[in-house]
């Protein structure tokens, strides 16, 4: 099947709204949508012929369609903001079943636009405000501002701790999102916190897996190594749990979700292709202690503890019961800030690094192992 490239997406985009693009002369660009939520929608390593690394739903965008439910546009960098579900989620009304029959985007999430206020070369600026209310009836007045910056090859292994390998190529870039309590009232845990949620959705791989480093130790002391029952049980052959990291199937055959605790949690994840010997690194600002920090809840029920929830989380989108359909075939990579306990004025954020790699298997390794802990042997 013939992938469409950097410029395909680029010239349907194009098309329909204002788009901004920053680069470097190695060929490295990335492509954000501030009118689509200010979402960094793919970027390339190798310029507008090669093929982009992020997942863009161009059926739905061709149409020009404006869905209430979910106006699903991809895009490998979104801001959301949680928690999902639960007794302070976001994407229920009070009293309805935590089904996708009744699951529905925030308004200010699902139509927001960003306004551009500052461009480079190499990073853009953006400001949304909006409202959102939780399942309790609580209502959040919101301010953020979202930066969005490209990450040189030097400042990118000073990330890693090595430099790239020869003969891999790179593109990477952050995105650096604060929260701002603009009401009048203090956000507090009785009444419900927020937390900024970061989502990457990617193009399936068939042969590829998610890899998820934790932090080793056993579970009377740091609780499960990791959460894997967000929509029922995932069968083991899709998630394989080993001593300090997990791989999880990522071809979007089968909706599921896995998630990692503040206690075992690290500053990072990934995935890996082996067909197109392709590594992407996600990296984020972990604060130090995060294990005794609450952080929001998004598990599909009420809950007895509704900040102890996941940092970070991938999704696998597919078939779902009944007759569901499913947004479409993609993979997520996902954080999340601590919950965000603010009084008027204060803010919190957020930085999201997303870096793709490809080239020789043998380079591609040495990342792995240094960054994920994982040898791409076993995939």
């Amino acid at each position: 099947m013939t992938q469409n490239t950097y410029y395909d997406d680029l010239r349907l985009l194009s098309g329909r709204i204002k788009t901004v693009e920053i680069g470097d002369s190695e060929g490295a660009r990335v492509l954000i949508a501030p009118a689509f939520g200010g979402r960094v929608m793919t970027s390339t390593l190798a310029g507008p012929d090669a093929e982009g690394f992020g997942w863009v739903n161009r059926q739905f965008i061709s149409s020009g369609a404006d869905d209430d439910v979910f106006n699903n546009y991809g895009g490998e960098d979104r801001f959301w903001l949680g928690p999902e579900a639960g007794q302070f989620g976001l994407w229920f009304k009070k009293d309805d079943p935590f089904d996708l029959l009744h699951w529905k985007t925030p308004a200010g999430l699902n139509r927001g636009k960003f306004r551009l206020t500052s461009q480079s070369k190499t990073a853009v600026a953006m400001t949304a405000d909006f409202k959102v209310q939780s399942y309790s009836g609580t209502t959040f007045t919101c301010a953020v501002r979202r930066v969005v910056r490209l990450l040189s090859r030097g400042r990118v292994a000073e990330m890693l701790g090595s430099p790239i390998p020869a003969g891999v190529k790179s593109v990477a870039f952050e995105s650096a999102n604060t929260l701002v309590n603009a009401g009048e009232q203090a956000w507090t845990p009785s009444t419900g916190l927020l937390s900024v949620w970061v989502l990457g959705q990617f193009k399936p791989l068939e042969r590829g897996r998610i890899i998820v480093p934790f932090n080793r130790g056993c579970e009377s002391e740091l609780g499960p190594k990791a959460t894997t029952s967000y929509f029922g049980d995932l069968p083991p052959q899709r998630c394989k749990i080993g001593e300090d990291h997990l791989l999880f199937s990522c071809d979007g055959e089968f909706r599921s979700k896995i998630g990692i605790s503040p206690a075992r949690s690290k500053n990072v994840l990934g995935s890996y292709d082996p067909d197109k010997r392709s590594l992407t690194i996600v990296q984020f600002n972990l604060p130090g202690g995060a294990s005794r920090l609450p952080y929001v809840n998004s598990l599909w029920r009420l809950q007895d503890q509704p900040f102890a929830g996941d940092v970070v989380n991938a999704y696998n989108d597919g078939k779902t019961q009944g007759s569901q359909k499913p947004p479409g075939r993609f993979y997520e990579l996902e954080t999340s800030s601590p919950a965000a306990q603010l009084s008027p004025g204060q803010d919190v954020t957020h930085v999201h690094r997303t870096m793709h790699f490809q080239g020789a298997a043998e380079g591609l390794s040495q990342i792995a192992l240094r960054v994920l802990g994982a040898d791409l042997a076993q995939i």
